[in-house]
C-alpha cells in the first residue's frame, strides 16, 4: 500500500511540478550571451550580467550587472533590447540569421546592433544606414523562421 501511495505522489509531482519546471526553463538561455544590454549604452565596454538581476522581454531572458540597470531596462526595454533579437545585423540585412557576437557591436541611434564577427562588421560599417534599412525589411520576412531554414 505504501508503494502505491508513493507512486501516486510521484505521479502527481511530475504531473504538476513537471509542467511548472518546464515553464521555468522556457527562458533559460540568457539573451546576448549573458551581457548586460544596458551597459552597452552607459559604459565604455559591455559587461556581463549577474543571475541576481533578471528580466524577460519578448521571450528572451536578460541579465544585468546591477539593480539600477535592471530597472532601467524595465522602464524602456525596447530601447535596450538588441535589434533583430540579437542576430547579426549584417546577416539579417541579407536574409540570414547568424548568432551575434556580444563583443562585436555598435550602438546606432540608441539601438544595439550585433554582428557575427569583426570581418562581417567591417562590411556592415561601410553602409550602416543602408544595411539597417535592408535588415528592417528582411526582418519582417524572417523573424519567425528557423535560422537553419534560411
Amino acid at each position: 500500500m505504501k508503494i502505491k501511495a508513493t507512486l501516486l505522489a510521484l505521479t502527481a509531482l511530475f504531473a504538476f511540478g513537471g509542467n511548472a519546471a518546464a515553464a521555468d526553463n522556457a527562458h533559460s538561455a540568457p539573451a546576448v550571451q549573458g551581457y548586460d544590454v544596458v551597459s552597452y549604452q552607459t559604459g565604455k565596454r559591455p559587461v556581463r550580467g549577474s543571475g541576481h538581476y533578471v528580466a524577460t522581454h519578448d521571450g528572451a531572458t536578460y541579465i544585468f550587472s546591477s539593480q539600477e540597470n535592471l530597472q532601467t531596462f524595465k522602464n524602456n526595454p525596447e530601447r535596450y533590447a538588441p535589434a533583430y533579437n540579437g542576430y547579426c545585423a549584417f546577416g539579417v540585412s541579407v536574409g540570414k540569421k547568424f548568432v551575434g557576437d556580444p563583443e562585436v557591436f555598435r550602438v546606432v541611434n540608441n539601438r544595439l546592433y550585433l554582428n557575427l564577427d569583426a570581418t562581417i562588421q567591417d562590411d556592415w560599417l561601410k553602409d550602416i544606414p543602408g544595411r539597417i534599412k535592408s535588415a528592417d525589411k528582411q526582418w519582417t520576412k524572417i523573424e519567425n523562421k528557423d535560422p537553419a531554414a534560411l
